[in-house]
């Protein structure tokens, strides 16, 4: 556990009583199994969003002055971010449940950040070493979990170890490989700062092996980038000690060996995901197609950009026609994702100040001083996530934004401790809301769960629906199963405006074109109508087949194409 080494007096007893905030914040909420239909990760960001409230609660008597940090750049960068959906929700067609769960995620971000920011350097010791033990525990436990996922999958009971949906790769308890290669990376940075903190160098190679094995497992293309910036980090940090630096360094040779082992179990007849996904290439075609659309859209809306949230809806409502035939949601890349969302000034911005704040961190870790490993540490875990970043998006989880946050504010300057004392309430108040919340929102998400996974003596699917719609949070998923289920017409096609801010695929694109034509759009339901043909979906290519076939019936008007380009405001 994180040292307990004698502090002044008046920080002594805070900062002890707040280490298990930290521990329980970073360690917990990866290694959640359990989940509901219709989210597979909910369960884990509310957990993250809970745990680090207690955090913020237990460390609130630690932070001699929380609003130092208010005009650091990181801090504005988030501001910024916290003010974009909800002025979608306020000017724009963004859903409030939408809105509201996107705010409470980045103004959890930007308190963690603000906590980080205004601790003494006494204290970012005690709080760093208690970071990187959740992350190393969260390490340590997900690699148990992946070894039972790859070489014992029937061991996987869904609700304690994930099972794992793709045959011969890990995924973790958060069911993502990218996600799993990303949190071995944290706890590859955790483990050689605790080994080197503590002098227990003899236990770093053997942990810095596991994390790469378990890389491997998971067969993400990302996290075998993450390994090399690991053996960078062992050229460039000469502030490491020898054997740490060797370990670092050795880490393709551990990539190697690993990839060895798995090729000679995968001989005997054994799945080897991590071949099959290198034998597609080392880059992905259906990225860079989305990352072209994204450019073309940023293009066609510089200003103000689509709206936050509004990405999705925008992309698949506009004519791509050589659109990768995959549904997205997300451009799989930060800075065009909000560049395409925000418009490029404003977008610009937030990287421009997210950049200086990287610069602060990095010129503050390149200084020799007593501070220098926690600092480097930290601004290893932000940029190991900042890679992650430009291939996926992770930071729209709350159980990488917080870390990342937290992390970035102990890479920035730190105080010297001799400021006023800070009230403790806001902190208390913010950590009990966000508490509260996630509390609450488990309770309001069950009302979409019985509409997906309905038990024995549930209530009529419209009368779920309708229950489901009422849900501060989670509506827009009620909106997808009216959308889907209720009959073509008016109430199918407001729920479908709704829900597709959420989500787009084929059976809503077909039930959306549906809901257009009852309600006498028949231009707006072709144009929906040749959305759904640039996917080239069996769905669509289904409904599609009765256009070629010779019937009494005259053929529906979605086998006629638009006669022009819709503007993709008009039918959100």
């Amino acid at each position: 556990m994180p040292s307990s080494a004698p502090m002044p007096s008046q920080t002594s007893a805070p900062v002890e009583a707040a280490l298990p905030g930290l521990v329980i914040a970073t360690a917990l909420p990866p290694l959640l199994a359990f989940n509901q239909t219709p989210s597979a990760t909910l369960y884990n960001q509310l957990l993250a969003l809970a745990g680090w409230g207690l955090a913020l609660i237990l460390w609130a008597r630690a932070t001699p002055d929380w609003s130092r940090g208010l005009k650091s750049p990181a801090a504005l960068a988030l501001a910024l971010l916290l003010v974009a959906p909800l002025s979608s929700v306020a000017w724009r067609s963004l859903p409030a449940s939408l809105g509201l769960g996107a705010a409470a995620i980045i103004g959890a971000g930007l308190a963690v950040l603000l906590m980080a920011q205004g601790l003494s350097r006494e204290q970012r010791g005690i709080a760093a070493e208690a970071l990187c033990w959740g992350l190393l525990a969260a390490g340590l436990a997900s690699v148990a979990v992946s070894l039972v996922q790859v070489f014992m999958p029937g061991w996987a009971d869904g609700n304690v170890i994930a099972r794992s949906g793709i045959p011969g790769r890990a995924v973790g308890n958060l069911r993502q490989p990218n996600h799993l290669a990303s949190l071995m990376m944290w706890a590859a940075v955790a483990a050689v700062f605790i080994t080197e903190k503590r002098r227990w160098r003899r236990a770093l190679a053997p942990l810095l092996f596991a994390c790469v094995f378990t890389v491997v497992l998971s067969a993400s293309r990302t996290g075998f980038i993450g390994i090399a910036m690991l053996a960078v980090w062992g050229m460039v940090d000469r502030k490491l000690s020898r054997p740490a630096r060797l370990a670092l360094l050795a880490t393709p040779l551990m990539l190697g060996v690993s990839w060895w082992l798995m090729a000679q179990w995968s001989a005997e007849g054994h799945a080897f995901g991590a071949a099959s996904r290198l034998a597609e290439g080392a880059g992905s075609p259906s990225r860079l197609a989305i990352l072209r659309d994204a450019w073309a859209l940023t293009l066609a809306n510089p200003w103000l950009g689509v709206g936050w949230g509004e990405f999705n809806v925008a992309w698949s409502l506009t004519p791509f026609p050589t659109r990768p035939i995959a549904f997205f949601d997300h451009t799989h890349n930060l800075a065009s994702q909000l560049a395409v969302e925000l418009g490029l000034p404003w977008a610009g911005a937030v990287l421009a100040l997210l950049a200086w704040a990287l610069y602060k961190a990095w010129r503050g870790a390149a200084r020799a001083g007593e501070d220098a490993p926690l600092r480097r540490a930290a601004l290893m875990i932000v940029l190991t996530i900042a890679l992650h970043s430009l291939l996926e998006y992770p930071l729209w989880y709350a159980y990488f934004l917080l870390p990342a946050c937290f992390a970035l504010g102990l890479a920035l300057p730190a105080g010297d401790g001799h400021a006023a004392p800070a009230s403790a309430r806001p902190w208390q108040l913010i950590g009990s809301l966000l508490i509260a919340g996630s509390a609450f929102a488990v309770w309001d998400y069950h009302r979409i769960v019985v509409i997906y996974a309905p038990p024995a003596d549930a209530a009529p699917l419209n009368e779920r629906i309708a229950t489901g719609q009422r849900s501060p949070f989670f509506g827009h998923q009620a909106d997808y199963a009216a959308a889907t289920s209720f009959p073509p017409g008016r109430l199918a096609l407001a729920a479908t405006r709704r829900t597709a801010f959420s989500l787009v695929d084929a059976r809503l694109l077909m039930h959306w074109s549906r809901s257009l034509e009852a309600t006498g759009n028949v231009e707006g339901a072709r144009y929906v109508a040749d959305r759904l043909r640039e996917f080239r979906n069996p769905t669509g290519d289904t409904w599609f087949a009765s256009c070629e076939e010779a019937a009494s019936a005259p053929p529906m008007p979605q086998c006629q194409p638009a006669s022009g380009v819709l503007d993709w405001r008009t039918l959100r």
